[in-house]
């Protein structure tokens, strides 16, 4: 006699509420299911079976699987999660034993099964041990968008989908942050997410959408909307920026933004938020480059060596009502933009015109960083360049930093135009510090190129830096240690000896 063979788990998904969205599918894996299950909360009703309803028979066998509670407020000793995780088990015992009879299961899901429903905690616990399928259907955010009638994404944009559950905060700067958003799980946390909209700047282009294609639906302004009559199951959603309306009125503003050593990774959020909001970049080429390209802004790129050039078209640019995105690399206000826009800034006719500074990951914590920890203690930052400053005054400074033992990092060592400057930083340094003092050559941190090296003070060599390389001169008390793994790491204690 054969082995009975088992039921087949299907995951069935109605689509957002209208029962015309239903794919073909469903309709099919409903009709030829044994056993239809669905879940509601206490008061019976379920939304799911609402939705299927025209197409279940007499003769199926229906599972309510009815949640025990509907909020975090439990009296259950593992708390919420403890009985949200104990139903989860009683529910596919439940199913699995109409499996093991040989039944056809079809478990309902609004929207789509593996979208923020409930459907998948049913197929953790039963897909590796019976035959399953997953049946797609129409999402929420679909079809939020199709009521809109407004495109939610564009090109290279990007959708960010978020659980109103999240702590402001973490919404606000992933808002901030996004081309096109779509928050659900609205209901009590309506207020904490317009918060979150309002504090990221995007409230003006937010949209509500309740019960998208149910009979109850509503859709609105999300500035408009009570949070007293908001349901669990409406959205906001921040459709595309491609081709939405800017406010060009008034004066605008210049935000001069640190974009980090490198590439995208090294973005702050607030950093991402200023370059997706502008209206125009302004920027040094090399810098531009690495900016993603957004249709509707314009980019001014210029040369390496005009920052009072750049700065005041960028304030021409806010005077005339435009939102200015000055990029700098690293930390704009170190040896980079930040000083030109605010010393133009200062006189007329830009004194009204204003100007905030984003900050953004510098080179000296980039390559100390990969080096390990060697900025530990007190550090000073200079500037080799002597392009706007004297290279007597570098030296003198240069003497003075390495006499209070404090550890170097040397921004603009070198370059094509600028050879001899390290060597003669050598010197200065050795008439202070022991030739074994550890020195950090970081290169390119963050780029293709990236090169970190740690070298003897007496043997560093002036053809191994160049103008995108950054110097970490150690202390007296800077230590090299070779790890485990035969890597060497840099560190300068945070405990400086008594005298």
């Amino acid at each position: 006699m054969s082995e009975q063979q088992t039921g087949r788990l299907y995951g069935v998904g109605l689509g957002p509420g209208d029962p015309s969205l239903m794919t073909v599918r469903a309709v099919e894996v409903i009709a030829e299911a044994d056993v239809i299950a669905y879940h509601s909360a206490r008061h019976g009703r379920s939304i799911a079976r609402s939705i299927a309803e025209r197409h279940l028979r007499p003769d199926h066998i229906e599972e309510r699987l009815v949640y025990p509670v509907t909020t975090e407020t439990t009296d259950h000793p593992g708390g919420y999660r403890g009985a949200m995780d104990e139903f989860y088990a009683d529910a596919a015992t439940r199913l699995a034993a109409h499996l093991d009879a040989g039944r056809t299961v079809a478990v309902l899901a609004e929207g789509d099964p593996l979208f923020y429903g409930s459907y998948m905690h049913m197929h953790k616990r039963l897909a590796d041990r019976y035959p399953t399928e997953v049946i797609p259907g129409v999402t929420s955010v679909s079809a939020a968008a199709a009521r809109l009638g407004a495109p939610l994404v564009e090109g290279e944009e990007v959708l960010t989908v978020l659980p109103g559950t999240l702590p402001e905060e973490e919404l606000t700067a992933r808002l901030a942050t996004t081309d096109a958003a779509a928050v659900m799980k609205l209901g009590r946390t309506f207020p904490t997410v317009r918060r979150a909209l309002e504090r990221s700047g995007r409230l003006a282009d937010a949209r509500y959408v309740e019960r998208a294609t149910m009979d109850a639906e509503r859709t609105a302004p999300l500035a408009e909307v009570d949070p007293e009559s908001v349901p669990y199951f409406s959205m906001a959603v921040l459709p595309s920026r491609v081709d939405a309306p800017r406010d060009e009125s008034g004066m605008g503003e210049v935000v001069v933004v640190g974009l980090g050593p490198a590439g995208p990774l090294w973005l702050t959020p607030e950093a991402r938020a200023e370059l997706a909001t502008a209206q125009d970049l302004v920027g040094y080429s090399t810098y531009l480059d690495r900016v993603l390209v957004r249709p509707g802004q314009r980019r001014h790129a210029s040369d390496n060596k005009v920052e009072s050039v750049r700065a005041e078209l960028a304030l021409d640019l806010a005077r005339r009502g435009r939102r200015v995105a000055v990029v700098s690399s690293g930390d704009p206000g170190v040896f980079a933009m930040a000083t030109a826009v605010l010393e133009a800034a200062s006189e007329d006719p830009y004194r009204e015109v204003p100007v905030r500074i984003v900050p953004g990951m510098t080179a000296a914590h980039a390559a100390a960083a990969r080096a390990g920890a060697p900025l530990g203690h007190d550090y000073a930052v200079i500037s080799l360049s002597d392009r706007l400053k004297p290279w007597e005054v570098i030296a003198e400074r240069l003497r003075a930093a390495a006499a209070a033992d404090l550890v170097l990092a040397l921004y603009n060592p070198g370059s094509r135009s600028r050879v001899w400057q390290v060597g003669k930083a050598r010197e200065l340094l050795l008439e202070h510090r022991a030739p074994d003092t550890p020195v950090v050559l970081g290169r390119d941190i963050g780029g293709p190129g990236e090169r970190v090296r740690i070298v003897r003070l007496a043997d560093l060599d002036p053809a191994d830096v160049d103008m995108r390389t950054i110097l970490l001169v150690g202390s007296s008390q800077t230590r090299t240690v070779r790890r485990g793994d035969g890597t060497d790491v840099v560190w300068t204690p945070r405990r400086y000896p008594e005298a």
